[in-house]
């Protein structure tokens, strides 16, 4: 079976790892990296570190508006498909990328697999979940993670092809965790001991692109007694220095800001991390397989058996809810075990091999 794989950004590069690595012991896998993420901190370190095979094709498109980089991906995608014919499409998560490939597949008549489907945060304002319904409404297999996910495609009329393998991530989780600890050097080379210091992620628009809300965040942090590790992406300095925050964030005595780090270091920041604050999917469910307590910058999570299982609290852009999570949230129950067994990605290939 012929199956082309499309990614594009940093989670879609973790999530490939285990599933490409199971794919292609059986299947011949074409990789179509679309350049969603560009930079080589969140981009060609994850295909050397995780073993991810190179791309067949790198459409390269950076960055540009919501519209312009869709349709530009799409076009790359849709030529590339014509050329190759695959009996598949796997395409993964909720980026432009994904939309994208769902759609472009969809017009050619191609059957589409949807890693990660039926999730929700049920707020349309984020593109992701823009992203996520649309590319779950053409999708022809749905490759759900959780219960939660299956339950929220039955409410939306969705109820064939879906099947709940667990989640890929916690497979990615599982088999990369003992060779960051082999081989990362981050603690070191930060001076930091274990459980120590507090680890924020930032990058969402409606955090990043509001200077209320960016400006609320950086108060909170600043104001925080505990010694913080940011791992800034680009597109956050940039607005971070255009809304006039940025000196006052690298000015506090707590705050150290370092630049994107490896998927293998970043494992190691948050699994020794005391608290993880973030505003990212996929750091909420690394914080929760790593048994960390998370604090996200949202008002909202697809990931609700985080917050469900009490590893995992809501407090938005408000300062106080951040500082009061800060200093007082712990986890109120033991894991409940809702993301699968960590061999996800070897039950999404038995469910290609018995529908084709």
């Amino acid at each position: 079976m012929k199956i082309v794989s499309i990614v594009g950004a940093r989670p879609q590069f973790i999530k490939a790892a285990p599933v490409s690595t199971a794919l292609r012991k059986q299947h011949h896998e074409l990789l179509l990296h679309t350049g969603q993420h560009y930079d080589d901190n969140m981009s060609k370190v994850f295909f050397e570190e995780l073993g991810i095979p190179r791309p067949d094709i790198n459409l390269e498109v950076g960055s540009d508006s919501h519209a312009r980089q869709t349709a530009a991906i799409m076009i790359g995608i849709e030529a590339f498909l014509e050329q190759e014919q695959p009996d598949v499409v796997l395409v993964y998560g909720d980026t432009n990328s994904t939309l994208a490939g769902a759609v472009a597949a969809a017009k050619l008549h191609i059957t589409i697999a949807h890693v990660e489907a039926g999730l929700r945060s049920f707020n349309r304002t984020m593109p992701e979940e823009i992203n996520r319904i649309v590319a779950d409404k053409v999708a022809d297999i749905l490759f759900c993670p959780t219960e939660t996910a299956v339950r929220n495609l039955a409410n939306e009329g969705i109820v064939n092809g879906i099947y709940n393998i667990g989640d890929v991530m916690f497979d990615a989780a599982l088999r990369f965790a003992p060779i960051a600890e082999q081989n990362s050097q981050i603690l070191k080379r930060l001076s930091l001991e274990p459980k120590s210091y507090l680890l924020l992620t930032l990058h969402r628009a409606e955090n990043t692109d509001s200077v209320q809300n960016l400006g609320s965040i950086v108060e909170a942090m600043v104001q925080s007694k505990y010694p913080i590790i940011f791992p800034a992406h680009p597109r956050t300095v940039k607005l971070l220095t255009q809304f006039q925050l940025y000196e006052k964030l690298i000015g506090a005595k707590n705050m150290t800001l370092i630049e994107p780090v490896s998927f293998l270091d970043m494992i190691m920041l948050e699994k020794n991390a005391q608290k993880i604050v973030t505003d990212s999917g996929g750091v909420q469910k690394e914080a929760y397989f790593y048994q960390v307590p998370c604090i996200t910058l949202r008002e909202e999570t697809e990931w609700v058996e985080t917050v469900s299982d009490g590893w995992n609290c809501l407090v938005g852009a408000n300062v106080e809810k951040i500082r009061s999570a800060i200093d007082n949230f712990l986890p109120s129950n033991p894991q409940q075990g809702h993301y699968g067994d960590g061999n996800a990605s070897e039950k999404l290939v038995d469910v290609l091999n018995d529908l084709f």
